[in-house]
């Protein structure tokens, strides 16, 4: 789908759609959100003992569907406990990316996102396409230093890395490994 000066317009990450599915599984296995934050939390129950990390917090998870955004890193605990991939919430015009599922990961650690391994892609089809940082920006509807920030970032907006793997026509689940951290 075309736009100004040739663009495509990129699908939008609907951040509702996966709460409702949360939500959905939530009330199908009787959970209630105390229940299930810590079920997300026991997915990764070995990693978090091992950390003595803090668990997820119930009010924040009923929160999320009201704020309309959830960073990349929260939304694979929701991901990877309802079976889903990001590509399933997007909105607008899909790049279809083949059906590519999210790596496994066992209770010894968490799906991450890679932002230095996104930026770095990101990086070099920029280069390819002769594109200026603000230039790429205006394609993806962001600032110039979001997208030069994943570089280093260890937290992106989900909406955001899904605009950027659908402007390299690629799965998320490329971009996204089990980590020990």
């Amino acid at each position: 789908m075309a736009t100004l000066a040739g663009m495509r317009a990129l699908p939008v990450f609907d951040c509702s759609a996966p709460i409702s599915a949360l939500d959905a599984q939530r009330a199908d296995r009787g959970l209630g959100w105390t229940a299930l934050a810590a079920e997300l939390w026991q997915q990764s129950a070995e990693l978090n003992a091992q950390l003595a990390d803090h668990s997820l917090c119930p009010g924040a998870l009923a929160r999320l569907a009201t704020r309309g955004a959830m960073s990349c890193q929260y939304a694979l605990f929701i991901l990877r406990w309802i079976g889903r991939v990001p590509e399933d919430f997007l909105t607008g015009p899909v790049v279809d990316v083949g059906d590519v599922p999210l790596p496994e990961a066992g209770t010894g650690s968490r799906l991450r996102w890679d932002l230095a391994q996104v930026y770095a892609a990101l990086n070099e089809r920029r280069r390819e396409r002769q594109l200026t940082w603000a230039e790429l920006a205006e394609e993806l509807n962001c600032t110039p230093s979001r997208l030069t920030n994943l570089r280093t970032a260890r937290l992106a907006d989900m909406d955001l890395t899904m605009r950027v793997t659908q402007w390299l026509g690629q799965p998320a689940a490329l971009y996204v490994h089990p980590v020990q951290w």
